[in-house]
């Protein structure tokens, strides 16, 4: 999936030195979540509809 020209945004949680965080775009259909670390490493795609019970799991870890 291209994910050229998507606005990544990275959490206002993220560490003093803002490498400790991963990052989020969205698109039309799709959320996709990666590395702040790893800008062309692995990614996640997700639905709009998956994106609120993922991070819902992922407060809870």
């Amino acid at each position: 999936m291209n994910t050229t020209g998507l606005t990544w945004f990275k959490s206002s949680y993220s560490g003093g030195d803002g490498d400790s965080c991963i990052e989020v775009a969205v698109s039309s259909e799709t959320v996709h979540v990666r590395d702040s670390k790893v800008e062309e490493g692995p990614r996640l795609a997700l639905t709009p509809s998956s994106w609120a019970p993922f991070v819902a799991f992922a407060a809870e870890v």
